[in-house]
């Protein structure tokens, strides 16, 4: 056992950074030493029956525990009942004004839920929408017949006189998929192919202005942009004013769609729209991601608020899409599932074939098409599997081969409803070489010169870009016209699992690399409060001379390099872990390097924050004044706390809430003695509880199995954790990075020596570890008041670096009657039905979960919240299971080129929480958390952020508590960011910042008496000068999510109002 101990600390505090002093007390305190550990875990028989005791009084000392907290919950709730006027108008209840509420909250009465704010949740999913993902995936028998030279699709005919009256209008649209990372780092592939692509763009769009060309990841053209003079740029905004460039997307990168939280894919969004309008004056209206693997109604809804009309997907399951195509359904209306009219309805096209690539894309024959992608002419470095190459176009072949890929679009055309027909040209990294330019641009144009002379074909064939095809599109369906009825279907659901060929689900990829998975989270979490405290920092800082030496511009552009990082790594083949080693290494160091840049701004943005007089500023980077207390030492090694060295000299204990809402929690630090004393800023003592810090010698081998009873209402509920593995099938495909391709069902983890069992408890929190070989697992029960003791916390250290082609899953059982049916969240924004189907392999029934999943019955609802992107899955009733780690020892034809076996030692963390609720559990295609399961899920995904002050700098004065809000903001709403805005004239900061809420759905059937929620609703209104303490809004205009769009009536408002779900971003000015 290591020297430093572990302390604990309990209190309240809302959106701010309140300061404990940590004295070192002098009488002797009290505190037992534990015997040595024993090692390895050898337990003689009566070691295990006194340990089962142990156990079974810690069980004990919980019940009655929880029995003391009723009491304390029930005259809690009496005395409210005498306070009913103070509820019905939340501002009267004191949030202590500024200041900070002791150590109970100020407002221990169960703040009223408005009844109004509960509708919602009962409306959603009563509009009907023409096609429901749930109801699509019930019909489909999910066979996979051979449908001819279309695999997966069918024969497709047609009448050669169909377009007598109407031509057909084909566009055909160039682009070049670029990886910003993949199998070579972002900066190899810019070095050795995209800036030639981006290059030889310029000189081959000006040779003919029929030419078009199209890009979407702003990552590499900000790269490209700065390295070339200002002629090329000159001449690519000509390019974009005359329509033969289009920038598509213009995020960051084109985002996976299954493990990045909202949070992240809004980041990535405003970093590539504001570089965009900056820069190039240029707002994207067309979406286009061919290549994420699966697609999130998150992402539409995202794209719809930042001012999209249209969007475009391609990787859906195969058997999804055949479907669409029979019914014709390829284009459709996407509206979110909770939507009650139509106002996120976005017009979306699928890709109806196997790929991207030009085979994939000109019609339903492959082996026709690849001789139509004449960079596989005879002679080059590529050529078509399919044997037969390409031809170049000439006077004697031309009509030959003009029927030939016109026969292509007429059938791939009869998929649609309209006349008008999209054709990509393209594939990754193409367009490299000034070669293929010619080969495919001069060839196309002999086709379509052939056939636009000749008008019995009645074709009209074009090069164009991705909003051409729209524009015509909107025309032909009449989508211009106000009131006429849309030929095209409206949509509602999801596409996910999915699946490319055969029984082959890319469900492996939810999970892949969890460390990284998890460090993304971390960073998010540390990039939203250094915005926030910097953002408020800057205005201080402009409030007197001495306060100038804050470094304002150098610490922005930390905060840029964080962004571009973190928007990096949302890329779909970063996050979802499906990289070569060395680049996740170099995703990894990117990540890493932005965390340390970050804990800077952090602790300098406090330091001017909780300075009481401010003429005593200075800054020195060399002696912070602050620092965070825990530490990494590379990109792949977990955190570490620090120890706090105290002396009889005090020191003060920062803790910053980066929630908008008062938080009740509970503080952990190290300390170097047991002999500590901890004060409020008002001198009182805080309540503690010291424990030993274990150096985690004790490892022993294998399992843990765990009965949690949880007793609510005097009701039990047997909840059992236990461990399985996964394998891989023995046949030639096997599981990799993208594929989960399991041997069966999971076999139990078997464990030959016990567990070392080490039990903790004391006056805050007890808890139980069990060591086992491939992980550490751990579960915390709080004893306190407030939101934390309301759930379980579940913690797991895991490492399978030794193992096989084996995969490690927590599986959590229970005796809620759930059936089939399961709940995932999609990107920490909403949540999406799962039905579990037999019909289709195990695999098939794994879903991303990025935040959260739970499973319920008509008397109870079990939410497994989550710290990390993982795969989860309700393979029976009652159950949940998320699949932790994977290592695995070959490819999975995917491209990759390698499996997964640079595996780390990987911390997860979860929070187990049960409810009760008072309705039949019945399908639906909505469904919503509670408020308390909100709540929950933003305190494990933003945690408290202690910071001691720098011992050598003595002690200034600072005060007692720095709080932005005057109070808690409503239960529903939540601050997305708070995101310092770019200077126009250089890449230093503005005096604007964009305030991004969003206002969360939530479901009231839940017995609210005893959630201990801290905050109010009141349908959506937020009075802007009520909002912050000694801060003045100068002004709050609405614009569009990624600032790209003023609304034509913004001006400055004095009332926010926001609708359930929406997402909404305000310039705001502070002074």
């Amino acid at each position: 056992m290591k020297l430093s101990r572990q302390f604990t600390v309990f209190g309240s505090a809302i959106f701010c950074v309140v300061i404990f002093s940590l004295y070192l007390m002098l009488d002797r305190g009290h505190f037992d030493h534990p015997k040595s550990p024993r090692r390895e875990g050898t337990f003689p028989k009566g070691q295990l029956s006194i340990l089962q005791e142990k156990i079974d009084h810690l069980e004990r000392l919980l019940a009655e525990n929880n029995e003391i907290i009723s009491n304390i919950r029930d005259s809690v709730i009496n005395l409210s009942e005498s306070v009913k006027d103070g509820q019905r108008n939340p501002e009267a209840v004191n949030f202590s004004q500024g200041s900070f509420s002791e150590l109970l909250p100020s407002a221990l009465v169960s703040l009223t839920i408005d009844p109004e704010d509960c509708s919602f949740a009962s409306k959603s999913g009563s509009q009907a929408s023409d096609v429901q993902m749930l109801d699509v995936y019930d019909i489909l028998p999910f066979d996979n017949p051979d449908g001819g030279v279309w695999k997966q699709g069918f024969d497709i005919t047609y009448n050669e006189n169909e377009w007598d009256d109407e031509p057909l209008q084909v566009f055909v649209v160039p682009h070049s998929h670029n990886d910003p990372g993949w199998l070579k780092t972002f900066d190899d592939y810019f070095r050795d192919q995209t800036q030639h692509i981006l290059n030889n763009m310029v000189v081959k769009l000006q040779e003919d202005n029929k030419r078009k060309f199209m890009w979407s990841e702003i990552s590499y053209f900000s790269k490209w942009w700065d390295g070339i003079d200002s002629q090329k740029k000159d001449a690519v905004k000509r390019l974009i004013e005359d329509g033969q460039f289009e920038i598509v997307t213009g995020g960051w990168v084109m985002p996976d769609e299954a493990s990045p939280h909202y949070f992240a894919l809004i980041d990535q969004l405003i970093e590539g729209h504001q570089w965009l309008e900056k820069t190039l004056g240029v707002k994207p209206k067309s979406g286009w991601a061919v290549d994420p693997f699966g697609h999130s109604p998150t992402m539409t809804y995202l794209l719809k608020r930042s001012g999209f009309s249209n969007m475009l997907i391609q990787r859906v399951h195969y058997s999804v899409k055949k479907y669409f195509a029979t019914q014709k359904m390829l284009e459709f209306f996407w509206r979110q599932n909770w939507d009650l009219g139509s106002s996120t309805d976005i017009l979306c096209h699928m890709m109806p074939f196997y790929s991207y690539d030009v085979p994939h894309t000109c019609g339903p024959d492959p082996k026709i098409c690849c001789q139509f992608d004449f960079k596989r002419l005879p002679g080059g470095r590529v050529s078509c599997p399919w044997r037969v190459p390409p031809e170049a176009i000439h006077t004697g072949n031309v009509q030959h081969r003009a029927w030939m890929i016109l026969d292509q679009y007429r059938k791939k055309s009869k998929l649609f409803r309209t006349k008008v027909l999209l054709a990509p040209l393209g594939d990754d990294f193409r367009y490299s070489e000034s070669s293929e330019w010619d080969q495919q641009y001069q060839n196309y144009q002999k086709l379509f010169d052939f056939m636009n002379s000749h008008p019995e074909l009645h074709v009209k064939a074009q090069f164009g870009t991705l909003s051409d095809y729209f524009e015509a599109l909107r025309k032909a369906g009449n989508l211009e016209e106000k009131n006429s009825n849309s030929v095209f279907p409206v949509l509602s659901g999801d596409f996910f699992t999915y699946a490319d060929r055969d029984n082959h689900y890319w469900s492996g990829y939810f999970t892949s690399r969890p460390f990284y998975k998890r460090l993304d989270r971390v960073l998010e979490s540390y990039l939203r409060a250094a915005e926030m405290l910097y953002s408020l920092a800057l205005v201080e800082s402009k409030k007197s001379d001495k306060m100038n030496a804050f470094p304002s511009v150098d610490h922005y552009k930390l905060l840029t390099e964080a962004r571009r990082n973190l928007g990096l790594f949302q890329h779909h083949d970063a996050i979802t872990g499906t990289s070569k080693d060395w680049v996740v290494v170099d995703y990894g160091t990117r990540l890493f390097h932005s965390l340390m840049n970050l804990k800077r701004v952090i602790t300098d943005s406090a330091h001017i924050l909780i300075l009481k007089d401010k003429d005593t500023y200075s800054y020195n980077p060399s002696a912070p004044f602050l620092k965070m207390d825990d530490d990494q030492s590379s990109q792949d090694s977990l955190p570490r706390k620090t120890v706090i060295k105290l002396s009889i000299q005090p020191r003060y204990l920062l803790v910053y809430n980066p929630t908008e809402q008062e938080r009740f929690s509970v503080v952990s630090v190290y300390v170097n003695s047991p002999k500590v004393k901890v004060l409020s800023p008002s001198g009182k003592p805080v309540m503690v509880q010291v424990s030993g810090v274990w150096d985690g010698t004790t490892t022993v081998s294998h399992e843990a199995y765990q009965k949690i009873n949880t007793k609510e209402d005097g009701k039990n509920h047997q909840i059992k954790m236990e461990l399985a593995w996964y394998g891989t099938t023995s046949n030639r495909d096997k599981s990799g990075a993208y594929l989960f391709l399991p041997d069966g069902e999971a076999k139990p983890y078997v464990f030959t020596d016990p567990p070392t069992i080490r039990v903790t408890h004391g006056r805050i929190f007890s808890e139980v570890t069990c060591f086992f070989h491939h992980l550490t697992h751990t579960v915390r029960l709080y004893k306190v008041q407030g939101l934390e003791g309301e759930s379980l916390e579940l913690s797991n250290i895991v490492d399978i670096r030794g193992e096989y082609n084996r995969e490690i899953a927590m599986r959590i059982s229970s005796d809620v009657n759930s059936q089939n049916r399961f709940y995932t969240d999609l990107n920490g924004y909403q949540i999406q039905p799962r039905v579990a189907m037999s019909k289709l392999p195990l695999q098939a029934n794994i879903y991303p979960m990025t935040t959260m999943a739970y499973i319920q019955d008509g008397g109870i609802r079990l939410t497994l919240h989550s710290a990390q992107s993982l795969g989860v899955t309700s393979l029976k009733s009652g159950q949940l299971e998320v699949i932790m780690d994977r290592r695995l020892m070959q490819d999975d034809n995917r491209g990759l080129g390698q499996g997964l076996q640079d595996n780390k030692i990987t911390a997860n963390l979860f929070r187990l929480l049960l409810e009760r609720r008072n309705e039949k559990e019945e399908k639906s295609s909505v469904s919503f958390p509670s408020l308390l399961s909100h709540m929950t899920s933003s305190f494990i995904n933003h945690p408290v952020i202690p910071m001691t002050t720098y011992a050598e700098s003595g002690v200034p004065q600072i005060l007692n508590a720095f709080s932005p809000l005057t109070s808690s903001m409503p239960c529903d709403m939540h601050v997305v960011n708070l995101r310092t805005i770019q200077s126009k004239a250089d890449s230093g900061p503005s005096d604007e910042a964009a305030l991004i809420l969003h206002r969360k759905g939530f479901d009231c059937k839940f017995s609210n008496r005893d959630t201990r929620l801290l905050c109010s609703t009141t349908q959506g209104k937020i009075k802007v000068d009520k909002l912050f303490n000694k801060l003045i809004v100068e002004s709050l205009i609405p614009t569009s999510l990624s600032l790209m769009h003023s609304p034509r009536d913004a001006r400055n408002i004095s009332e926010i109002d926001m609708s359930s779900m929406e997402i909404n971003t305000f310039r705001i000015r502070l002074r």
